[in-house]
């Protein structure tokens, strides 16, 4: 089940703070090994290939996950409490779930 992460680099060429935040809370949960490919959706390129991933998917938010089973359609997931609980099969506090639903005011969008 090959597992690609999607992250943000702004127009202005700063990296997107969400994608930074999502990527260190997998480091400190010890799921990063699970993450298989990186791909940048840089804001400057649209032909970038997170940009082409967005608009093939149809996500304007950033970070996103797309998980790949064989046989199945590829699986989009925004909301990463909502992908570690259901694709890496990890817990997380409902701290950081509710942590997140305040945040999703605050996306950023592609």
């Amino acid at each position: 089940m090959p597992i690609t992460l999607v992250k943000k680099i702004k127009a202005d060429g700063a990296p997107c703070r969400k994608c930074a935040e999502v990527e260190q809370r997998l480091r400190d949960s010890n799921l990063w090994h699970r993450i298989d490919r990186i791909v940048i959706a840089d804001e400057r390129d649209p032909e970038s290939e997170g940009m082409q991933l967005a608009t093939q998917y149809q996500v304007d938010l950033a970070p996103f996950f797309i998980v790949e089973e064989d046989g199945h359609p590829a699986q989009v997931h925004t909301i990463y409490t909502r992908f570690v609980k259901e694709v890496l099969k990890a817990k997380t506090s409902e701290q950081e779930e509710l942590a997140e639903v305040m945040e999703n005011n605050n996306l950023d969008y592609l």
